[in-house]
């Protein structure tokens, strides 16, 4: 097809404007007033970038490309309107569509130029396949442990970090193999089969707890491989997008890790929660007190101050609504409520600040774990509402935890507890939690959005 004159240069400004609004679109999302500016940003830019690519000279035809939009359209619609408690997994399915995009590509590239192809292309590329064969599985295997259709627990063996390590080692020494002889093309096959099993075996041995940082992992893995990509196919925007998405996912991983007093090393390979769970079944049984929603309702009347601890468990029951009108009913009485975060609450980076951003609760009354683990000791009432293991003080105390050493919500420290619960069965790590049959605590056993909503009902009088 032959190009339009000026076209390289229309090309040229969607590209540059594209990668200052994914720059900026980074930036302006780091701040909640901000956010809804970064996301249009970031949308106006991928439009930018698509645009750019089909002027591109070199396509012939563009049946096949519309093709492939009105396949990704028809399955992107339905994956965007999911519910918000699904979205840590279709997180994790766009890592893998995205990654087996680029291993499909870096296929593709590599025979198309082998033998031909230069030591740094075969560098890059052997990055590039290995990265996203490795993403594309472990993505899936995240999406299928967060929906439950995969056992949840963490499945180890003997000497599975060797076996891990050497599978490693065995592609890289193969992607060296042919950097030095790109001829020996019977290789690349076992490159990109090895990176696949790899991402399975990657995944299978990390509990639920660790799950937020798996998949802030693995987007920074999607993301790098991108960039690699960009280099093999010559792409300035693919270079700089993917850069932005490693980086900012890699980034990300770090301060999680951070957050749970945790080494990457001991996320990606840790078997957690298992020793707890067989430890619980032996153990002795405990005494704990429950209450009923007008019980609870009495003491939150009473209180002067409150902090409110979501977990997964209000994203399942779908409960921040009714925790939107708890607030309310308790705001009209004077009751300072407060909602405390933990940086791995919920099963994705930021899924508790999405939720109450939902249900329209005011984001100055969220409160990050470190400024407001201070304030439980002055507090009336900590209304724990399925957080299981971010409010376990076991990671204080217990060296023989999993969780040793990993800050949390100092809930316990409140003068009363309140914990909403269906029974008092471990949390997703498997972890027994000691705050459950603390003096000060009360279990409110029930569906999340039910119980909340009777506690509503009796704070309005509607129980009497």
């Amino acid at each position: 097809m032959n190009p339009m004159p000026g076209t390289e240069y229309v090309i040229e400004a969607c590209y540059l404007i594209a990668s200052a609004l994914f720059i900026f679109s980074l930036k302006w999302m780091s701040s909640p007033a901000t956010a809804r500016r970064g996301i249009l940003a970031g949308e106006l830019g991928m439009v930018l970038a698509i645009g750019g690519t089909l002027l591109q000279h070199e396509i012939i035809s563009y049946t096949w490309i519309f093709v492939g939009l009105a396949v990704g359209s028809l399955i992107g619609i339905p994956l965007g309107m999911v519910q918000m408690t699904a979205v840590p997994q279709r997180t994790a399915l766009s890592h893998a569509f995205g990654a087996l995009c680029v291993t499909l590509v870096g296929t593709s590239e590599f025979y198309l130029q082998s033998p031909n192809i230069s030591k740094f292309t075969m560098s890059v590329l052997s990055i590039e396949v290995i990265l996203g064969g490795l993403t594309f599985t472990g993505s899936l295997m995240a999406a299928g442990k967060l929906q439950e259709v995969l056992p949840q627990r963490p499945i180890t063996y003997k000497g599975q970090n060797v076996v891990n390590f050497l599978l490693l080692a065995g592609a890289v020494v193969l992607a060296v193999m042919l950097i030095i002889d790109p001829s020996k093309t019977q290789f690349f096959p076992f490159i990109v089969g090895i990176a696949v099993l790899f991402g399975v075996l990657l995944i299978i041995p990390i509990g639920g707890a660790d799950m937020p940082t798996v998949i802030s992992l693995l987007n920074g893995y999607a993301g790098l491989s991108a960039a690699m990509m960009g280099f093999v196919v010559g792409s300035k925007l693919l270079i700089i997008a993917g850069a932005l998405d490693g980086s900012s996912g890699l980034i990300l991983s770090i301060i999680m890790s951070k957050a749970m007093n945790r080494s990457f090393t001991n996320v990606l390979f840790g078997a957690f929660g298992q020793v707890q769970t067989a430890a619980a079944v032996e153990g002795e049984a405990k005494n704990y007190r429950s209450a009923s929603p007008e019980e609870a309702a009495q003491i939150l009347s009473i209180a002067s101050s409150v902090v409110v601890i979501p977990g997964y468990g209000m994203a399942v029951a779908q409960a921040q609504h009714k925790v939107r009108e708890l607030y309310d009913a308790l705001t009209k009485k004077g009751v300072n409520v407060r909602f405390a975060i933990h940086p791995v609450a919920g099963r994705m980076p930021g899924h508790m600040n999405v939720l109450l951003a939902e249900a329209d609760i005011p984001y100055d009354r969220l409160i990050e774990m470190d400024d407001i683990n201070g304030d439980f000791p002055q507090t009336d009432v900590a209304l724990v509402i399925g957080a299981n293991d971010v409010t376990n003080p076991a990671a204080r105390s217990d060296k023989t935890s999993p969780i040793y050493g990993m800050p949390i919500l100092d809930c316990d420290k409140a003068r009363t507890v309140m914990v909403i619960k269906r029974s008092m069965n471990p949390g997703f790590a498997g972890i027994d939690n000691p705050l459950y049959y603390m003096e000060q605590t009360l279990m409110l056993f029930g569906d999340a959005k039910g119980f909340v909503a009777n506690i509503v009902k009796e704070l309005a009088g509607g129980g009497h």
